[in-house]
């Protein structure tokens, strides 16, 4: 089996396409395509984009002979394979809305898995429901007295189609991109056609650069915004190759991330810090004599906080291997957006700020620190805004804030979503008349360039300080011995109508009495020392801190639980 070629010399059209649909059409005049991978790298399917088309066209019109009709909302298991990308293309052609929805792993037991299918389900006002194998019973559990058209597998459509087929309209739905976090109440961002091709020009245009000779290498999941269109429906409105490999075998074996990049020669890869983390911690096991990174010229960051420490430890690794630090490429954006509001230039690396703890706890104002022995933070710079976009930082009056202020970010431009699928009070609070976006995110401006502090909700406040979850959360990762990324949640609560009361939920590895209670004591006073809080440390079982679908910390799910009593003996429980 031979993947699709990178193909350079041949000529791109920049994504500059109406629908998706005509997208998928020009690529298929190319001999590129898609490859998927099995959960141990081999390669299973190769997909050119003529064949991907094709076969998106013949299951269009068998999804519309089920009795769909244009604009329904149709579930599809997001599974890094060809049953889901021929699913999502189909659904564009026959004018039907996918709304991707995410695999088991996340949800710790079917139970909680077919509760979440079914609240997307309802969210969506879905008529239709798609997934592989056995994952198809679970979903017609999950359905069970809902009025759907189908649910079940693709082989259980229609073998035939149901005549002409719609036009896509650049106005129309595209998707509903659920977002990770999404988990109790699930709001599907209504994505249309011109949103999406308008964040993906302005990504692989002006933005990133695309040309003939690149080629994308993925393990991010197809349900999460950052691996649906930064990954994969980028790649296709230009053309290029994309590897995919399921998100599941990075988690086992992070080198086979970086295996596929040297063996196909990528170009392109994007992933949160901690995958950058987690394969850095596994540079030991690498053979960096026969591992090839030179060709990776735009290594992405995004989807969580961006922490500079682990990127360098993650450079200085593979730098034997020709990783070239400069290839790092920040970003900053959000599913309400489609994907991306900023990029930093590419080629010049990670860029950084440092601002006064102090002051920008007690102020708001991202100063330079004065003097030595000033607590200080590294925050990463994530790049202007991309063409025709906008961004602003406002105080709480709306009032728009200067460079180094720290306020809340809003937003505006073409790759904003239309709404909340069915969710109106909710889109008008997030959504203004004039276009506005409400981000939820804390952050200032430098030298035009957006810098991320934090979520405006995760914000503590003690004593009149803004306290960031994260640095406490950092802190305690990096400085204490067996601790990992991911092993802390940081939040605060407030008892009996006093002040808050800053709890650290940590995953502890041991049953040990003595090595539980030395855990505790160091964590609380290592808190206590660098950032001058008394923490209320708890300790939790391994791989108990609950991950939004797409494997970051779930600060709001890890509090809703503390406070439902999950962590703590009985007599020790907080009413909510």
């Amino acid at each position: 089996m031979t993947p699709t070629p990178t193909a350079p010399g041949r000529s791109v059209r920049k994504g500059d396409f109406a629908t998706l649909a005509e997208a998928l059409d020009y690529a298929a005049l190319q001999s590129t395509g898609i490859n998927v991978h099995s959960l141990k790298g081999e390669l299973i399917e190769v997909l050119p984009y003529r064949d991907l088309r094709d076969q998106a066209l013949d299951l269009a019109g068998r999804l519309l002979a089920t009795g769909l009709e244009p604009g329904d909302r149709v579930m599809l298991a997001a599974e890094s394979d060809g049953d889901f990308l021929r699913a999502f293309f189909a659904c564009q052609f026959a004018g039907l809305v996918p709304a991707p929805t995410p695999l088991p792993a996340p949800f710790g037991g079917k139970d909680a898995y077919l509760e979440h299918v079914r609240r997307m389900l309802v969210s969506a006002e879905a008529r239709a429901a798609l997934a592989p194998g056995a994952l198809a019973d679970w979903f017609n559990e999950a359905a069970n007295g809902l009025d759907l058209a189908i649910c079940g597998r693709l082989d259980d459509l229609p073998r035939a189609g149901a005549g002409p087929l719609p036009r896509p309209d650049p106005q129309g739905l595209c998707y509903l991109q659920f977002s990770s976090g999404s988990t109790r109440f699930p709001m599907g961002v209504a994505v249309t056609q011109a949103a999406l091709m308008a964040n993906v020009y302005a990504i692989g245009g002006p933005g990133l650069g695309v040309a003939a000779t690149d080629r994308t290498v993925s393990w991010l999941p197809l349900y999460h915004d950052m691996g649906l269109v930064g990954m994969l429906l980028c790649s296709v409105g230009f053309q290029v190759s994309v590897d995919l490999l399921p998100t599941g075998a990075f988690v086992r074996r992070p080198l086979l991330w970086l295996d596929l990049i040297s063996q196909r020669k990528g170009t392109i890869s994007y992933a949160p810090t901690f995958g950058f983390d987690l394969a850095a911690r596994r540079a030991g096991a690498a053979n960096l004599t026969e591992l090839d990174l030179s060709s990776w010229r735009v290594a992405g960051l995004g989807g969580d906080m961006i922490r500079p420490e682990p990127l360098r430890s993650f450079a200085d690794a593979y730098a034997p291997a020709g990783f070239n630090a400069a290839a790092f490429t920040a970003s900053y954006g959000m599913a309400e957006a489609t994907l991306a509001l900023s990029l930093t230039p590419v080629g010049k690396g990670l860029r950084t700020d440092v601002a006064d703890m102090d002051r920008l706890e007690a102020e708001a104002v991202a100063a330079h620190p004065l003097g030595e022995g000033r607590r200080q933070r590294e925050f990463a710079l994530c790049g202007r805004p991309l063409k025709d976009h906008e961004l602003e930082v406002r105080d709480l009056a709306g009032r728009v804030l200067g460079e180094r202020q720290v306020g809340r970010i809003f937003a505006r431009g073409p790759s904003l979503m239309k709404a909340y699928f069915g969710a109106p009070d909710e889109t008008a609070r997030t959504l203004s008349a004039d276009g506005w976006l409400d981000t939820g995110d804390l952050g200032y401006l430098l030298d035009g360039e957006i810098v991320i502090t934090g979520r405006a909700k995760d914000l503590i406040i003690v004593n009149g300080r803004n306290v960031w979850p994260q640095d406490l959360e950092w802190t305690a990762e990096r400085e204490i011995e067996g601790l990992r990324s991911g092993d802390v949640a940081v939040f605060s609560y407030a008892e009996g109508g006093s002040d808050e009361r800053v709890v650290a939920l940590v995953q502890c590895r041991t049953r040990e009495a003595s090595a539980r209670m030395s855990l505790e004591k160091e964590v609380a006073g290592l808190l206590r020392a660098r950032h001058g809080l008394e923490i209320q440390v708890v300790l939790a079982p391994p791989h108990s801190l609950p991950q939004t679908s797409s494997g970051k910390l779930s600060r709001s799910r890890a509090r809703a639980l503390f406070m439902s009593g999950a962590f703590a003996p009985a007599t020790e429980r907080v009413q909510a």
